[in-house]
């Protein structure tokens, strides 16, 4: 299984940035990000406390939804 941040890469450069490719360009940037993780928690967590803009967390749990439903 890919791990979340490699499925997140995917939304990255958009020319017209949405939330989801904010959140991967975030990601991308932050060399503290849990690049390796497959686990729900150890991100949301991480989120939580380095949280780029407001809405990211509703964000991340959207794209967790569509990460679990094509990379399990």
């Amino acid at each position: 299984m890919r791990s979340f941040y490699h499925f997140l890469m995917t939304y990255r450069g958009k020319k017209q940035p949405d939330d989801q490719s904010r959140l991967a360009d975030w990601a991308f940037h932050d060399h503290h990000f849990p690049k390796q993780s497959t686990n729900y928690s150890e991100i949301s967590d991480y989120l939580e406390w380095n949280s780029p803009f407001p809405t990211a967390l509703t964000v991340f749990d959207e794209l967790w939804e569509t990460y679990t439903m094509h990379d399990m």
